[in-house]
């Protein structure tokens, strides 16, 4: 692993033990990483958190502050640009009805899977549950509600067709 800032003992760069990462994958300060795997030749920007169960593919981009939840998958060669949100939890609350707090057994975890060579624009917001085609790619902004098929364009709040990437 090459760092572009710092090293191991960087305390700018939290990477649990847990974490499986390829070869020549680059990471910037203040990355936060725990329970996930990174490919080989990835780069991860400032500021950028993957929670425990994410897998990412080889030669993926993540730019600066963005926020990869558990259960996204991203595979090969995609890009996530600056501020990407992913959500898992569709109905997400702090509290029970009786007013205790949540814990892991109170929410169901959807899964998110990215495509091969797909591109997420900055500032786009993707839901729980989708599958972002293969070479698709989401405008900057966006909220992604739903399935996007490969080789398209989608922007807007909802995310919507545009075209075709051809």
């Amino acid at each position: 692993m090459e760092m572009e800032q710092g090293n191991m003992t960087d305390p700018s760069i939290k990477i649990s033990p847990d974490v499986k990462l390829g070869e020549n994958v680059k990471i910037f300060s203040f990355v936060n990483l725990y329970g996930c795997e990174i490919g080989a030749e990835t780069r991860i920007g400032t500021f950028v958190e993957i929670q425990r169960g994410v897998v990412v593919g080889k030669r993926v981009k993540i730019s600066s502050h963005s926020f990869i939840c558990d259960g996204v998958q991203i595979d090969d060669e995609v890009f996530i640009g600056h501020g990407v949100m992913f959500i898992n939890d569709l109905y997400p609350r702090a509290s029970n009805a009786d007013g205790s707090m949540q814990n892991q057994e109170d929410w169901k975890m959807v899964r998110t899977r990215v495509q091969r060579r797909a591109s997420i624009g900055s500032n786009a917001t993707i839901l729980g549950g989708v599958t972002i085609g293969e070479g698709a790619m989401v405008g900057a902004g966006s909220v992604v509600t739903e399935d996007i098929a490969p080789n398209t364009i989608v922007a807007g709040n909802p995310a919507r067709f545009v075209r075709n990437t051809d």
